[in-house]
């Protein structure tokens, strides 16, 4: 992961059952998420879920960089003994939750929500002591 170096503030943890990153709220940081979660998830032999995980990642991710201003989290759950799903968190600062929409065909962007819950096995969000994380579960092939 030493390409990612320069554009992550910091790898929390990659090591047993969960990996954590925090970047910048800056352009590139969504390619950058993509790409920690890619290869993470390769590392864990859940290529399976790779492609997905990496779009719904990079909706959020594209949510957060829309409105605030300070450090993205993104969080990875390996599933372990009876739970089968892969659970991922995007954290932010901002305390609003965000809100589902019915994206126009127009429309450019308001499709990422529609996106992870019509893609994952659950999600959800909840508020953190220092703004709000979104989350969802991707249930793993079996």
């Amino acid at each position: 992961m030493g390409s990612l170096a320069g554009e992550v503030i910091g790898v929390i943890d990659t090591d047993g059952d969960c990996a954590e990153w925090t970047f910048p709220a800056e352009p590139g940081v969504v390619r950058t998420a993509r790409a920690a979660v890619r290869g993470q998830l390769h590392g864990w032999d859940l290529d399976c879920l790779a492609d997905l995980a990496a779009l719904l990642v990079s909706e959020l991710v594209t949510n957060s960089l829309r409105y605030a201003t300070g450090p993205i989290g993104v969080r990875l759950v390996r599933p372990t003994g009876d739970d089968d799903a892969l659970r991922v968190e995007v954290s932010d600062p901002l305390p609003d939750p965000p809100r589902e929409r019915v994206a126009h065909p127009e429309d450019e962007s308001g499709r990422g929500l529609q996106l992870v819950a019509g893609s994952s096995r659950r999600w959800g969000t909840r508020p953190g002591a220092n703004g709000k994380t979104v989350w969802f579960e991707l249930a793993v092939p079996g």
